[in-house]
Parts: structure tokens; sequence; C-alpha cells
């Protein structure tokens, strides 16, 4: 009889140690499963911060090559019926002259994303002709604006920037 009731004690214990070695094997393919969806989104997130600066940038080229605004800028510019405001600093020395615009933030998608620009036009007038080199920055976010306002407030943001040389001879 003895030995009968060892039999049965060991059938209990290999069955513990099945039991304990799936479920360590349940939590690490669920631990991995959460790091895997955690990395998908971040990666969505960061594709609408792109998406975000590039709207942004391709409006200032728009604003910068077509209509020529940031040389003179109004208060208050508008692209494909968005509408942000912009301050400029002039810088002078001679016939060198550097331009400094900065956009508020700029909302997009509805208030859904949001951006930023920053422009830097440098240039020079020398014997009739103007030399100039602009400095795009754009800055998106996955957010909206007042949510990137909002201090301690996570999301994610990429910037894209743009240089191009313009040359006219007067």
């Amino acid at each position: 009889m003895a030995m009968k009731k060892n039999k049965t004690g060991f059938a209990l214990l290999v069955a513990v140690i099945f039991m304990t070695v799936m479920l360590t094997l349940g939590l690490a393919i669920s631990s991995i499963g959460y790091k895997q969806q955690v990395l998908a989104s971040t990666a969505i997130q960061s594709q609408y911060a792109f998406y975000a600066a590039d709207t942004a940038l391709e409006c200032a080229l728009y604003i910068d090559q077509k209509q020529q605004l940031f040389l003179n800028p109004p208060s208050t510019l508008t692209c494909s019926g968005i509408d942000f405001s912009i301050s400029t600093t002039t810088y002078s020395s001679g016939h060198l002259t550097w331009l400094k615009s900065d956009s508020g933030l700029i909302n997009l998608d509805g208030n859904r994303h949001c951006a930023q620009l920053t422009v830097y036009k440098y240039y020079s007038s020398i014997s009739g002709q103007e030399n100039g080199t602009t400095y795009i920055f754009a800055q998106g976010y996955d957010v909206s604006c007042s949510t990137v306002n909002t201090s301690g407030a996570r999301f994610v943001s990429r910037g894209i920037n743009a240089r191009y040389v313009t040359s006219v001879t007067n």
C-alpha cells in the first residue's frame, strides 16, 4: 500500500510542473504580443506626425515660391484653407539680410494634428544680383495643438527641413 501512495504524489508533481511551464510560456507569448502592439502603435503615430510636418513644409514652400510672402509676410498666412499666424524678425548688415519667420501652432485635419514652421531667408544684393538661401524647418505632432501646449502630455513629434538657393538678376 505504501507504494501506491508514492505513485499518486508523483503524478500530482508532474501535473504541477507541466502547468507551471505552460503558464510561463503563455505569459512570455502575451508579453511579446503586447510589446509588438506598442511598437506598431508608435509607428502609426510617427507616420501621422511626419505627415503633419510634410503638410506644413509644403505650405511653406508654396507660400515662399509661388506667393513670395516670406520677404514681407502679413501677420496671417493661408494655405489650402488653413490660416496660421506668423511673426518675422529681420536682421540686416550692409548688403546682407537675414529673415527669421516663426509660425504659431498650425491646426491640421480638423484639429487632430498639429505643426509648426520656422523659415530662415538669407539673401544679399551685390551688383544688381540678388542671391539667397532659404531654410525651412517643419515640426509635426500626432496630437492636437492644445495637447502640444499641455505640460506632461505624451505625443510623437517628427521634423523635416528643406534648403534651396535662389539667384535673380535685377
